[in-house]
This record gives structure tokens, sequence and C-alpha cells, in this order.
């Protein structure tokens, strides 16, 4: 009967994911987005992170939302097209992740599992964490802690949280997957505010640990964490290496494909188009004549590539246009925009060092442009590498863009 009534609880094991956010650090991309609908291998985050978590045997999700919830909801509606149950709590002010969670306790029965929004995990740790039996913290070793949260352990167990401290004693972060027991409820009631004046869910488990009881921890085997837009590079090449072949749309005669390339449906690759995978290429897309997509690039529905244009390791989102002798390389372009003939992206240094973006390193040798929604350049524009460009800008011909540049600019 015991066996019997721990696989109910299994059975019924909730998820709750944190979703109200909207990823500060993300923006422009995140202006009119929140950061969990941020598009990977042409998927919300929070999409890959729900197929995940389904796939470990959790059908019941509850998403706290906030900042622009209703394109959560509209996506994901109830869950159905993922057969799972979703529900929905708003939480209008964002008072941090113990708040958050205080607010679902009445839906809580048993352990259930807690995550943030904008991680991916996969299925075997997540199936993992389901048969513990203590409050457990996710943790992932790191090289560079800085801007994170990390956990000092010793065993078995958590001893101390550290949240973002200058130098941590410790390499193991805090992913921000957790299972809880019924026990976090009364530390949240007793967790004060934060210096960042928010309730934490580490505050109210270090309270746990200081009261004597046990905080378990387990180690991921795989993490994808996205916190600035470069991130979304890596990450979208990452899952992009699994791509799975499909064609659903038309592909016209001497048009070269190699590798895996997926391809929605209403889309149409015109003659001579050269498409070397993975690429993924969303639906109702106008692809070519004569254009060049290179390997780690998706791009979303309504999307025009067209003549002599080059696109290579990018994300390339809705409804935007690269449609003559443009160059876009290892880009994150935003929805709606529109690159006039012969638009230039820079990606590399003359002397192939690291890029830095408004001071910070993002540790990658090549990195174009980050633009946000409805951008639109005039012929021969060419924006330099690391340009952050915000929505609705407008750059006129021949201008030369670089640094970082304010929403609703004009640049003639």
């Amino acid at each position: 009967n015991q066996r019997k009534s721990e696989w109910e609880q299994r059975e019924i094991m909730k998820a709750v994911i944190l979703a109200a956010g909207e990823g500060s650090r993300m923006r422009p991309l995140t202006y009119t987005r929140p950061k969990v609908m941020l598009t990977i291998a042409n998927k919300p985050i929070l999409e890959h992170l729900l197929t995940e978590v389904k796939a470990a045997g959790i059908e019941e999700f509850i998403f706290i939302v906030g900042y622009h919830d209703e394109q959560i909801r509209q996506y994901f509606g109830n869950g159905g097209k993922w057969g799972v149950n979703i529900d929905y709590y708003t939480q209008r002010k964002q008072l941090g992740t113990a708040d958050a969670i205080r607010t679902v306790e009445s839906m809580m029965e048993g352990n259930f599992l807690m995550m943030n929004g904008d991680i991916i995990v996969n299925q075997q740790d997540i199936k993992s964490l389901t048969n513990k039996k203590d409050n457990t913290m996710s943790l992932f070793k790191v090289e560079d802690t800085q801007d994170l949260g990390t956990v000092e352990v010793t065993k078995d167990k958590v001893i101390r949280i550290h949240e973002k401290v200058a130098k941590s004693p410790s390499n193991l972060a805090n992913t921000g997957l957790y299972l809880f027991t019924q026990d976090i409820f009364t530390a949240i009631s007793q967790t004060l505010t934060s210096p960042r004046g928010e309730y934490e869910i580490t505050d109210s488990l270090q309270l746990l640990i200081d009261q004597g009881h046990r905080v378990s921890y387990q180690t991921l085997s795989y993490l994808l964490d996205v916190s600035f837009p470069w991130d979304l590079l890596s990450a979208n090449e990452s899952l992009m290496a699994k791509l799975e072949p499909q064609n659903l749309g038309t592909i016209e005669e001497n048009v070269i494909i190699k590798d895996a390339v997926c391809i929605g449906k209403g889309t149409v690759v015109k003659s001579g188009s050269y498409i070397v995978g993975p690429v993924i290429i969303g639906e109702n897309c106008d692809i070519g004549p004569h254009c060049y997509i290179r390997s780690s690039t998706a791009i979303g529905d309504g999307c025009h590539i067209g003549t002599a244009s080059e696109v290579k390791n990018s994300i390339i989102m809705n409804n935007t246009a690269i449609p003559h002798h443009n160059y876009v390389g290892d880009s994150v372009i935003g929805e709606g925009c529109n690159l006039g003939a012969g638009t230039k992206i820079a990606n590399l240094r003359f002397d192939e060092q690291e890029i830095t973006v408004a001071g910070r390193n993002t540790k990658r040798r090549k990195l174009g442009a980050i633009m946000g929604d409805g951008v639109k350049t005039g012929i021969n524009a060419c924006i330099n590498i690391g340009t952050v460009i915000g929505n609705n800008t407008q750059i006129g011909p021949g201008a030369v863009v670089s640094g970082i540049i304010q929403p609703d600019s004009k640049l003639f």
C-alpha cells in the first residue's frame, strides 16, 4: 500500500514554472516578449522546457506569468497540444521567487517541482529529481561564477547558498530547478526581503538549513541557461545539432541541400539556393533564388531570404526580410525587420579577439548584431560587430552603425 501511495503521488506531481519576468538583460529582444518566449531552433525556450518535463512523466503544470502574459497564454493555451494540463497564475508585481511560490500554496499537495522558465534541462535529470524525498536543489559545475548564485555542499547535502558574491567559494551554480516538499511553505512564511527588495527562494532554503532541515542536491548532466542575447546563439547551435531532416514545403529544381534541413509547410525554396544544415526554416517562407544559408541557422515563419543573400549561424525571427545582397552572420534578428539591398553585418574583429558588448566580454570570437523587432535598414548600410539595435530603429542608406542603439532611433 505504501508503494501504491508513493506511485500515486508521483503520478500527480505538479511542475510550477516561473515565467513572469521580462528578462531585462535580453533587451532589446524582450521589449516585446517575455524572455521565456524567445525562440531557439524555432521554438520558445519555455516549449523546450515543457516537452522535457512532460517526457519525464509530469503532465500537470502551473505557469506563473506576468510580463506580456498574453503571449504565453495564447501560445500554450490549456496545454492540450502537448498532452498536458496548464493552469495559470498571474504575478503582477514580481516580488521574488519565494513570493511566486507562496501564491500557489493552495494548489499543491505533496512534493512538487519548481523551475525557472528560461532554462532547458533534460528529461533524465528531471526524472531523477522527481524521485527525491527531501527539498532538493539542482546544481551545475561552471568555470565562471560571475552573476550566478552558487552553493556549498558537503557529501550529500547543501550547507550554504551564496547569492551572486564577488568571489564564490564554490563552482557549483544554482540552476533554478528544485524539488520542494510542503516544508518550503513554512520557510517562505518566515522569509524576509533580500537586499534587492525581493523574497528569494534561496533565502527560504537557507532558513531550512539553518533550522536543521536537510536540503539535498543533484548535479545536472545537461543545462542550457541563456542570460544575454548572444547566449541564444550557443543554445541554438546545441539544440540544432540534434535536428532531424524534414520537408513539408516545396523545393524547386537546382537546389542543393546538405545535412539536416527542416522546411515548414507553405515554404518555397527557389532554384539555385544552397543550404547546409543543420538549418530549420519555418512555414510560409520565400527562400531564394540563389541564396546561401549556412549551418546552425533558424529562420522563423513568413521570412524572405533572397537573391545573393548569405545567412550563417543566426536566429531570424518571424516575418523578417533579408532579400537582396545581404550578409548576416552570428546574429539574432527580431520580428518584422527589413534589410535594404546590400546591408552587411560584420561578425569578426580584425585582431580576431573576443567581442565585448557594453563592457561585457561575450566570450565569442564571432558576433554580429542583436536586432530588436521592426528594424529597417537602407541600401548599403553597414553594421559593425556586436552592435545592439533597439526596436523600430531606422538606419539610412550607406550608414555605418556600431555600439548600443536605443529603440526608435533614426540614423541617417
